[in-house]
């Protein structure tokens, strides 16, 4: 009995995913980097890998209510196959149901005991008749578990955006957090513009659109690896979504400028920072862990941004030796990642409620010690990934309330034109469901000249 061999490997993957605490995005790359599957089964194996972990729980809902045996008691291959079939029997409508069952039922025989392929079997034919409405709360009575279950999102995640966004908005976000995300780059305007590296990749079999906002990005529509293209090899463009970008651009720093980017892998941001100052002044990326700083350096030197210079530091230290010495500084600081839940669906089920007050305490933390490293007169731009109030305007008014030194600063004059309408004063907050990127938000804040 042949197995199908793309598959098999996403079952592989997501045993790791799933039974071992893999991230979904770093497992993909060990097993599919250096195998002989071809470009179709790549794309196959990810789209499944990744939509079975964006929609695992309704997955699991469903083996739940055909299953005669409790879901603990399952064998963790079996389980895993049953998400694999059931997944793309829901969402993959140019799969057969035969080939979904039917594959599935030859990995239960590979993977588990005798009776496991019957099993499967049963299980699956029962879902591709009856779909899933029967295992969805009814909207009325109770809509944070209808939208939790219809969505697949954890139920206190879906009750928090309806508390914050009201109905309409919060089920429009959870769609938008199972979308497929686009390939968006950054030109490398030191080398190259964004016309001409269009031209380049066209020549190279790459067709790319312009991006939504910011006119050096470029969103890429052809299935490629762009890590293999010889316009990458050569630095004319980084890997970066449009809201990763505007931290950069709000921060606006000129060239001779000395900056900080004090939470600074992979290096995005840094980098992006160089090429708006013409590669004149200094970037200091600093990152806590050291195989990050790698990272870095290995962008500065692909995209020839020779001002970047990686330093292994602890922002959550204050260091007296720079305090006062920036012009400008950019606190990226960790989150929760809400806001790029499509790029990384793990994200959903590794954070719980009480995650969010600790993780606010430590943005606190950052900022507050930061903050000192700013010139009087110099910029401070505070970002996240993350569409939480908590983690985002609230840290900036507590800071600005603790900190007189500090001011708000109009950040719409240093906004793609588009997005300047959300601003609200010194703050943007981007949504993916509204805006069509990455959930994220920045602060521009200005420390006074005078500070006596």
């Amino acid at each position: 009995m042949k197995l199908d061999h793309a598959r098999e490997t996403a079952l592989k993957i997501l045993f790791e995913i799933n039974e071992k605490g893999a991230y979904s995005n770093i497992e993909l790359n060990k097993q599919l980097s250096g195998s002989e599957l071809g470009e179709m089964d790549r794309g196959f194996i990810t789209e499944i890998v990744y939509g079975v972990v964006k929609r695992k729980l309704t997955l699991d809902r469903l083996v739940a209510a055909h299953s005669n045996i409790r879901m603990s008691k399952l064998s963790p291959w079996i389980l895993n196959i049953l998400r694999l079939g059931a997944y793309q029997l829901l969402y993959m409508s140019r799969v057969p149901a035969s080939a979904a069952c039917n594959e599935s039922v030859k990995l239960a025989g590979r993977y588990g005991h005798k009776a496991s392929s019957g099993f499967v079997n049963a299980i699956l034919r029962k879902i591709a008749r009856e779909g899933m409405d029967n295992i969805i709360p009814d909207k009325e009575t109770d809509l944070p578990g209808y939208l939790s279950v219809k969505h697949s999102y954890p139920s206190w995640l879906t009750q928090k955006y309806i508390e914050l966004f009201g109905e309409e908005f919060a089920e429009a976000l959870l769609e938008a957090g199972n979308r497929i995300p686009e390939l968006t780059i950054r030109a490398n305007t030191l080398r190259v513009s964004a016309e001409e590296l269009k031209t380049q990749l066209e020549k190279e079999g790459v067709w790319a659109e312009y991006g939504r906002f910011i006119r050096e990005a470029l969103v890429i529509k052809s299935p490629l690896p762009v890590g293999r293209l010889d316009s990458f090899k050569k630095g004319l463009f980084q890997v970066q979504d449009e809201s990763s970008m505007l931290p950069a651009m709000v921060l606006a720093p000129e060239s001779g400028d000395v900056v900080l980017d004090a939470c600074s892998a992979p290096g995005g941001k840094a980098v992006n920072m160089a090429q708006i100052m013409k590669n004149s002044g200094r970037v200091i990326a600093r990152d806590i862990h050291e195989h990050k700083l790698r990272l870095i350096d290995e962008a500065a030197s692909r995209l020839g941004t020779s001002i970047v210079e990686s330093e292994l530091y602890d922002a959550g230290i204050p260091d007296p030796t720079h305090e006062a010495y920036f012009d400008r500084v950019l606190l990226d600081a960790p989150c929760s990642g809400l806001g790029i839940v499509r790029r990384k669906p793990d994200i959903k089920w590794a954070r719980e409620s009480s995650d969010i007050g600790s993780i606010a305490t430590l943005q606190g933390k950052l900022l507050q010690n930061v903050s000192k490293a700013v010139k009087p007169g110099g910029i401070l731009v505070y970002s996240t990934c993350t569409i939480l109030p908590e983690e985002n305007e609230c840290i900036v008014r507590n800071f600005i309330e603790s900190n007189r030194e500090f001011c708000e600063d109009d950040i719409s004059p240093y906004l793609p034109p588009a997005l300047a309408p959300y601003a609200r004063g010194s703050m943007l907050q981007v949504y993916p469901n509204r805006d069509g990127i990455d959930g994220f938000f920045i602060a521009r804040l200005k420390r006074k000249a005078d500070l006596h």
